[in-house]
């Protein structure tokens, strides 16, 4: 079939991220001796400075990997939690019934950096200012602006001149970034050069020096400017001010962990995905669930396989809402969530009809609580009655959702990684005048119920949609792979993986293809809304599987030609060659190798 571009092959290295300079980043890094954890690591801190409305230094960033020397896969958890002072009790006296989608409440502990940096400690060989100096690069010297920074920026324009005056002071001088043009963040870069010159001293070794800047980061001159600046109450989706309750002492006591990954058979593979302060163990239901179904016989751009994957996926979303949450404060059912005989009973419930019904299951006899579809429903009537959209979704409060950035690499080693770094956008909170970047807004996926499994707790994850993947085929790493896309990105991952393993399409094919996304269940981004059946179908689909999808009960819809899927991919064969593709929608995205 004809694809937008090869799946590249190589046998040295490959990257493959969502921008095409943070995948030549990588790709230099390689080509001087860095390995993998090296070259996402670059990659990961050069996505903050070119795509600047999608990730930032003050966001979040899970992240799998394989170890070639060690033969293990392991999860870097990335994702900050609630801090000590981001009570349900706190919020309440506000008078709030659901964490804003903006400003300063809805910020966790700032993961991304921590979870690069121990990384780069216990995997990487480059020192510190080796990896930041592209980063730093870029924003001292100026960076590509795509279209998308420009249109972001324009519909929180008003936001910025009126309430957040930092962010104006920031992106709005000389008239803001221009589409094709150079732009600069000073700030940003004195910001990690000063972290550098505070990391480094005569004698220190590299695992030193990343030590120093991990405790400047959270114990010196970063956690303190985060904690001055948050005093002062800022404007948020509320149509109120709030001060921050994130502290300098919240950044002090985290650090970044180190967890086992979570682990599903489909097709006779091994897919990895994060634990359950994750969305990450939704993909493994579905595929699990998908596992009954002859798959290689229906058409992959037919109405049949759109079907069963979304009914599939709207159950295993639906045990998302349910069931999954911080496991160190919530009791998950994850070993029941994936067994067979649960599943099993699970796709009986998928028929020959579109279900518009929320249907959580009740594993280990457990009854479903908390979870209110209706009101959710509602809340989504009532801002599509308010106002327009965009992608990722902003709203004249800033409110965003729905798009992130990712990177995978792998090494003439072996190594992999599969990272998905989000958050602190720059239409998320304030940025900090003294930093050059803001917070992130991941809290806002917590519901103000402590006793739900993602009810807000203090020291609680919020349960992330980033959710990076891990292949492995006949017990050895194959393929790391994901997306950004909020709620989408387990399910373009789904089609993704369905398509290769039952039809064989490669990497750049499988992501050419049309896809589409389901928008039934509750979303985990403000204002937490649902819409029964949604269906979108990416503009390449024949008119007439979208007719037999409307027949079944879908309530379908068209979306754009290229409108569907963000994803980047990377595998390694047994001969040793590495394989990559790359997302074309959006002409961002890039795959680097040789």
């Amino acid at each position: 079939m004809f694809t937008t571009r090869p799946e590249i092959a190589a046998t040295f290295g490959a990257v493959a991220s969502t921008h095409w300079i943070a995948s030549q980043v990588g790709m230099s890094v390689l080509e001087r001796g860095g390995n993998a954890f090296d070259a996402a690591a670059a990659a990961g801190f050069t996505l903050q400075i070119v795509e600047p409305h999608l990730n930032g230094p003050g966001g979040d960033c899970p992240i799998l990997l394989h170890s070639a020397a060690t033969n293990t896969q392991q999860v870097i958890c990335g994702q900050g939690p609630a801090p000590a002072g981001l009570t349900v009790a706190h919020l309440r006296g506000l008078g709030l019934d659901m964490v804003p989608g903006t400003g300063f409440l809805a910020a966790p502990i700032p993961g991304a950096f921590d979870a690069w940096a121990r990384m780069l400690l216990e995997h990487g060989t480059w020192r510190l200012r080796d990896v930041l100096e592209y980063a730093i690069g870029y924003a001292a010297r100026g960076a590509h602006m795509v279209p998308r920074v420009a249109q972001t920026l324009a519909t929180v324009r008003p936001l910025f001149e009126q309430e957040w005056t930092s962010s104006a002071a920031l992106w709005l001088r000389d008239g803001g970034p221009q589409p094709g043009r150079l732009w600069r963040n000073p700030v940003l870069a004195e910001t990690y050069a000063r972290l550098l010159r505070e990391a480094e001293a005569p004698g220190r070794s590299r695992e030193q020096e990343i030590e120093a800047a991990r405790a400047a980061w959270y114990g010196g001159f970063v956690a303190e400017a985060i904690e001055r600046f948050g005093r002062t109450p800022q404007m948020d989706t509320s149509g109120r001010r709030h001060a921050a309750v994130l502290t300098a002492q919240d950044m002090a006591g985290w650090r970044a962990r180190v967890e086992a990954p979570v682990a599903r058979e489909f097709m006779g593979h091994t897919v990895l995905k994060c634990g359950a302060w994750s969305q990450g163990p939704t993909l493994l239901m579905t595929l699990g669930l998908l596992e009954g179904f002859d798959l290689a016989a229906m058409d992959p751009l037919g109405a049949e396989f759109v079907h069963v994957v979304t009914e599939a996926m709207k159950l295993s979303y639906a045990d998302r809402e349910a069931w999954l949450g911080d496991p160190d404060f919530a009791d998950v059912p994850l070993p029941t969530l994936l067994s067979e005989g649960y599943l099993a009973a699970r796709r009986a419930l998928i028929g020959e009809q579109a279900s518009l019904a929320f249907r959580p299951g009740n594993p280990e006899g457990r009854a479903v609580r908390g979870v209110d579809y209706a009101a959710a429903v509602r809340r989504a009537q009532e801002m599509a009655a308010a106002a327009g959209t965009g992608e990722p979704t902003v709203s004249r409060l800033g409110a965003a959702g729905g798009d992130t950035c990712h990177v995978d690499v792998i090494d003439r080693w072996g190594n992999m990684v599969s990272a998905t770094p989000s958050a602190g956008w720059l239409q998320s909170s304030p940025a900090i005048p003294e930093l050059g970047f803001c917070l992130g807004t991941r809290c806002q996926m917590f519901w103000l119920d402590e006793t739900l499994p993602n009810g807000l707790q203090p020291g609680k994850r919020p349960r992330t949609t980033l959710s990076p993947s891990l292949v492995l085929r006949e017990g050895r790493a194959w393929m790391a792979f994901g997306t950004p896309g909020g709620e989408q990105q387990d399910q373009w991952q789904a089609i993704m993986l369905a398509r290769m393993l039952a039809h064989g399409f490669n990497i750049q094919q499988a992501i050419d293809l049309p896809a589409f996304h389901s928008e039934h269940w509750v979303s985990s981004f403000w204002p937490r809304g649902a819409q029964p059946g949604k269906l979108v179908l990416e503009g390449r689909y024949a008119p007439a599987v979208m007719e037999a999808l409307t027949a079944r009960g879908h309530r379908a819809e068209m979306g754009g030609e290229w409108s569907e899927g963000r994803l980047t991919g990377a595998r390694r064969e047994p001969d040793g060659q590495i394989f990559a593709g790359a997302n074309p929608r959006g002409m961002q995205g890039y795959a680097v190798g040789r």
